[in-house]
């Protein structure tokens, strides 16, 4: 026996509940307060509390035994069956296998054709359609339907459904539900009460008649309710047809129901775009919820809102209750699995191992800091070398780092369960849940609720298809288990929240305290019901089976119960998208101009609209404010930099705001890994080479010319040699160097005549400039000039001498040579132009020493005045900007003026 509470009607759900309420009790007076002979047949058990609370309250009395309220898809699994259902994962592997073996849909995503064709078959069953058992006279009925000769395509169509149709023939979910439904009606001994909002699915509205001829059936369809509530008048229109009459419907609520408006029910927000959509209802949710409402309904049409609105209101720290779910596939606990295989897949190139990695749910079975630095350690490491894919080579790479190389053991043990031709999909299945427990994610994902339904999910359907044989290659298991995942839902059931997400059809004989009805344009409200690519509605009409016409309808009728039963509803839409008008659905248009055709008013929400510009969180105003000048920044003394190189000098000099983000922040962007061959390596590869040459031959007066070209050629062939195993491509750069070798010996003879000749390369120093900063950095080669004890500094570029001239023009534009002129207080400096079959010394025009000493008092000054909180403004001319990587930080394209 359960107490409750008494508690009086409020609003108009209240009067329908009562209205339920006082039907029951009159046909059960003699029995109460033992109610339980009856049932109640609940669209969901939401509804069970409310009708619960009236009819106690009507009873009055402080007991009562209740009905059995209950919803069908519940009821009927109290009928047990003789046989055995055949699972749904089972029923697709065996029409797979069909298509497959008949090889109808060559080229063809196999798996999403299946998935189509057993929706159709399973509607087919669901409507109690039975096809011809002749597949000519099928044919002929298509004909009928399509009005049209049959040709090739109709066939097509005809015997695939015709044949496919017969082949299934087994129990199946949808057989059993419909079994179960005709035994329940059998045993109909009690009186039957329907609440509904729309019509019954025909499995359904034949049970119901079956069971009215063994016992009493009580409909309460909130549709004939609300025609007998004045304050429902509104809402007639909705289920009416037409538009011509709605001037005299007008003119009807003006003379009969003065007082049915909506005006304290509904509004209407018009918003410009999915931001201001999103803002407009996280702020109403807000508002509500400080007017005191404990109850708020989040009705979604577009679940592309409704994801930002409930990122906004957790950023609020407002949790949401997520009735309708998100689909495993678009969870981070899927995310690992996927990329496992797609690592896998793709012999763990470089980004799907990184992918991969970076989860949290992997290696869960090891303290996360040596995990992170693990990964840190294989990423630096791959940037470094440029390898991008095969596990050996990586083990190879990482010989002298034992946590990478345990990570990349582990990664090796588990591919080995997976390396496999085909399986059964329970044995791939199996063979998945090894792999991923050797890679610590089992552990990981047991940790996280959607994970243990994920490990669930995947134990549920390998031990339905254990008896399954059929056999399946690794792409064609990945696609299926893709689908798996795109098809199931998870729910997270451990928030309580007073905001619930929901979806249209989960509203059915509910009550909230206020509902915001989201994304209600016309594309969303009615939404469409795709049927794939099997029969247009004619031919759906002809075989019986459902249409889009009647898919629409549905949700009118969803809509309008919606309505009738909440007395706080905002519903919003985009009324303009990407420039372009985008109409309000045409139910909600419907009433709209009815409402302001009979009371003046359109129902516009003004007041949300005033106070949307204004609203704070956590003194962030929405929308965010536009960037109205270059950003600006001073250095904190903490962050200044101690070392600086000659490009941070540049960096500097070329933009302060870049300077900032980069050697402050520290934000530059990582090495990419160069799967092909780049002017930067081949930039290093000449570096290198020269660098090797000129150690061995320091003089090359001294050695005859033939001698120097083919060391010089020798030692080239060997620095692109592991590039050209890689890459073919590298070849065509190796060719281009090895036009500039005559150019480079003719112009390193020529420098010898005038007296300079080598002395060091590739050098690294470090010159303190004051007691807190200290400059650093490598200079690619020293020539002296013993006659005039003279020091040059060189620096080799693979860049046309004419763009060098220009870097060079203006003094301390490029500090470059500067700066290493300064360490080495050299009296000379130039850019060694290497650029196809030219080489040639491009010096600055400014006297060098001096140059150098004015480069250093500025950056000595520069410092000064970032200590004393002098700004960094991103003034960057267009040059520098053009490929600099913080450009999205600063926003400069956002600019007013630029």
């Amino acid at each position: 026996m359960q107490k409750i509470q008494n508690s009086g009607p409020a609003d108009l759900a209240a009067i329908f509940f009562d209205t339920v309420a006082q039907h029951i009790l009159a046909q059960h007076q003699n029995e109460i307060p033992d109610l339980r002979h009856a049932v109640v047949l609940l669209p969901n058990y939401h509804v069970a509390q409310p009708l619960s609370q009236s009819l106690a309250r009507l009873a009055g009395l402080p007991a009562l035994l209740l009905p059995h309220m209950v919803t069908l898809n519940d009821w009927v699994l109290s009928i047990l069956l003789g046989h055995s259902v055949i699972p749904d994962a089972c029923r697709a592997t065996a029409l797979y296998q069909a298509l497959r073996t008949r090889h109808w849909f060559p080229d063809t995503d196999l798996w999403g054709v299946t998935y189509e064709l057993l929706a159709l078959l399973d509607e087919l069953t669901q409507h109690h359609v039975t096809l011809p058992q002749n597949e000519e006279d099928f044919i002929t009925q298509l004909e009928q339907a399509y009005q049209a000769r049959r040709g090739t395509a109709m066939q097509f169509e005809a015997r695939v459904v015709h044949e496919l149709w017969y082949a299934m023939q087994g129990l199946d979910s949808t057989r059993a539900y419909q079994q179960r439904l005709a035994q329940l009606a059998q045993q109909a001994n009690a009186p039957l009460y329907v609440l509904l909002t729309s019509d019954l699915s025909v499995a359904e509205a034949r049970f119901v008649e079956a069971y009215r001829q063994r016992a009493p059936v009580m409909i309460f369809d909130v549709r004939e309710m609300a025609q007998q509530q004045a304050q429902c008048a509104m809402l007639h229109v909705l289920s009416t047809h037409g538009l011509s009459s709605l001037r005299d419907q007008a003119a009807h609520l003006q003379q009969h129901f003065p007082q049915a408006t909506l005006a304290r029910r509904l509004r209407f927000f018009a918003a410009h775009g999915l931001e201001q959509e999103a803002c407009a209802a996280e702020l109403q949710v807000r508002r509500w919820l400080l007017a005191g409402k404990k109850n708020i309904a989040i009705v979604a049409q577009d679940r592309l809102v409704a994801r930002r609105v409930r990122a906004l209101l957790e950023r609020a720290q407002i949790l949401v209750c997520d009735e309708t779910g998100w689909t495993f596939s678009t969870l981070s606990v899927s995310t690992v699995l996927m990329r496992w295989l797609d690592a896998l897949q793709s012999d763990f190139y470089y980004q799907d191992l990184l992918d991969l990695l970076k989860s949290p749910f992997i290696f869960a079975d090891q303290p996360p800091q040596q995990r992170k630095q693990a990964l840190y350690q294989l990423e630096q490491l791959l940037r470094k070398q440029g390898v991008a894919s095969h596990l050996n080579a990586y083990l190879d790479m990482a010989q002298d780092d034992a946590d990478v190389q345990v990570a990349l053991v582990r990664l090796r043990q588990a591919a080995e369960v997976l390396r496999k031709k085909s399986d059964t999909l329970s044995g791939w299945l199996h063979n998945l849940y090894d792999s991923l427990n050797i890679l610590g994610i089992v552990p990981g994902l047991m940790t996280d609720d959607a994970g243990k339904q994920l490990l669930l999910a995947l134990q549920t359907w390998q031990q339905e298809l254990q008896n399954d044989t059929t056999r399946f290659s690794l792409p064609e298991w990945r696609h299926w288990l893709a689908q798996q995942l795109d098809t199931h839902t998870f729910r997270d059931t451990t928030i309580s929240s007073p905001v619930l997400l929901t979806h249209l059809a989960a509203t059915r004989w509910r009550s909230f305290d206020a509902v915001l009805l989201l994304g209600c344009d016309a594309s969303h409200l009615p939404g469409t019901k795709n049927n794939g690519l099997w029969f247009n509605d004619a031919v759906r009409t002809a075989l019986g089976l459902s249409t889009g016409a009647a898919y629409s309808a549905q949700q009118r009728d969803d809509l309008l119960a919606l309505l009738a039963m909440n007395s706080t509803v905002l519903a919003t839409w985009q009324a303009s998208k990407n420039g372009e008008e985008n109409l309000l659905s045409p139910y909600l248009e419907i009433l709209r101009a009815l409402h302001e055709l009979a009371y003046g008013d359109n129902l516009a929400e003004q007041e949300l609209a005033g106070l949307l510009p204004y609203a704070q969180l956590r003194g962030t105003l929405f929308p965010l404010p536009d960037v109205a000048s270059m950003p600006a920044p001073a250095v904190p003394t903490s962050l200044l930099p101690q070392r600086i190189s000659a490009s941070g000098y540049n960096s500097l000099v070329a933009c302060p705001y870049q300077f900032y983000a980069r050697h402050i922040l520290r934000l530059n962007e990582l090495d990419e890994v160069r799967e092909e061959v780049e002017k930067r390596d081949y930039g290093e590869w000449v570096h290198h080479i020269l660098h090797r040459f000129h150690q061995q031959f320091k003089i090359l007066a001294q050695h005859s010319y033939a001698v120097l070209e083919e060391a010089l050629l020798h030692i080239s062939n060997e620095a692109f040699s592991a590039a050209l195993q890689r890459d073919f491509l590298a070849r065509a750069w190796l060719l281009r160097w090895q036009q500039a070798i005559p150019a480079y010996l003719d112009a390193q003879l020529k420098n010898e005549a005038e007296g300079w000749c080598y002395q060091n390369g590739e050098v690294p120093f470090e010159l303190p400039l004051t007691a807190d900063l200290l400059l650093h950095g490598r200079i690619d080669r020293v020539d002296g000039n013993t006659a005039e004890h003279a020091v040059r500094v060189l620096d080799y570029k693979m860049t046309e001498a004419s763009r060098l001239r220009l870097k060079l023009k203006e003094a301390g534009e490029d500090v470059q040579l500067a700066c290493y002129a300064h360490v080495y207080e050299a009296d000379a400096a130039a850019y060694i132009s290497i650029e196809k079959n030219k080489v040639i010394a491009v010096k600055p025009p400014q006297d060098v020493p001096q140059l150098a000493q004015a480069n250093i008092d500025r950056l000595l000054i520069v410092f000064a005045q970032m200590r004393d909180d002098t700004a960094l403004p991103a003034h960057g001319v267009e040059e520098a900007c053009q490929y600099c990587e913080m450009r999205g930080l600063c926003r400069k394209s956002e600019w007013r003026g630029v």
